[in-house]
């Protein structure tokens, strides 16, 4: 892994916006300013200012775990369905099963002026959703997500790749059997979907053929990009204007930059060892947030290259 880009980052060069976050995910970055954030620990999703001053929009039962803007400008989430506790000791994030919590995975649409939350889906081919992850949309309004399968102490059932309809319409499943499926995303042209496994550390990608359909590499889900060498486990991603996919990573937290190309891999280090997600806003597209889950903060800082403006903001 090649640890001397010019994308480098050290935790000194990030300032901390927030603390005292259970499990931060999902940030959106508004056109104020401001960034939505959603909490999977405490089911909390805030605006958060420039200045680290916070709003509670809404509190949801389960774990939110991912958030885009639609193109009605709601926020859409995943919902994994919770089934664990934490809380922070000493600035550091600590986890245990709980499955008593667990309230089932859903898709789930936000309004961020009232805060009225409506579950849009909750079972594809009356199959339930386990635990839905991180989403994106596409210019013509599909909503991409993953299913990462939930986990026990001696257990884990497989995810999956869906594809849906911002008005709760419609849901079906585009790939199956998957081990961990976490981050997604859309290359900048709209026509390769990208997505992040967790436990095998390998980035994926499969070509969009028509809407909301992938197309077919038999017995592989898609085109395997890069596999992360070391002890990493990928998180949420983001994708810069150029195409380079950045990943969070969890263990060896920071960012890792995957250069869809040529599949070669850039480690940049952030401070923590568990980062769960990035994401790029501001006028130049240069401005990013991470949040660093194991010690419960919200990270800005300013990136070497503008990430890929998204289909929808708000």
């Amino acid at each position: 892994m090649d640890h001397s880009s010019g994308a480098r980052m050290t935790g000194a060069a990030m300032e901390t916006v927030a603390t005292g976050l259970l499990i931060p995910e999902g940030p959106v970055a508004l056109s104020d300013g401001s960034v939505l954030i959603v909490e999977v620990g405490s089911g909390r999703i805030s605006r958060i200012q420039p200045d680290g001053a916070l709003r509670l929009i809404a509190q949801i039962d389960g774990g939110p775990n991912g958030t885009a803007i639609g193109p009605d400008g709601a926020a859409y989430i995943c919902n994994n369905g919770g089934g664990f506790a934490c809380d922070l000791v000493d600035g550091l994030l600590r986890i245990t099963f709980a499955p008593e919590r667990y309230v089932g995975g859903s898709i789930q649409r936000l309004d961020l002026q009232s805060g009225a939350v409506t579950t849009l889906y909750t079972a594809c081919d009356n199959m339930p959703l386990r635990a839905p992850n991180d989403l994106v949309f596409d210019p013509d309004g599909g909503l991409w997500f993953t299913d990462h399968g939930t986990s026990a102490p001696d257990s884990k059932s497989y995810g999956g790749l869906y594809h849906a309809r911002a008005d709760g319409s419609m849901i079906r499943q585009v790939r199956t059997n998957l081990l961990s499926p976490n981050g997604i995303g859309l290359s900048p042209d709209g026509r390769l979907l990208y997505w992040a496994d967790t436990l095998t550390a390998r980035l994926w990608r499969a070509e969009i053929i028509a809407p909301g359909e992938l197309a077919d590499y038999g017995h592989a889900p898609g085109e395997l990009v890069a596999s992360v060498p070391g002890h990493v486990m990928l998180d949420s991603l983001a994708v810069e204007a150029d195409g380079r996919i950045c990943i969070s990573s969890i263990i060896h937290g920071g960012i890792t930059i995957i250069d869809p190309q040529t599949g070669t891999c850039t480690h940049v280090p952030v401070e923590g060892h568990m980062v769960t997600n990035i994401c790029f806003g501001g006028a130049d597209g240069r401005d990013v947030w991470i949040t660093a889950a194991g010690t419960g903060r919200l990270l800005r800082g300013r990136w070497p290259r503008p990430g890929l403006k998204l289909a929808f903001d708000a």
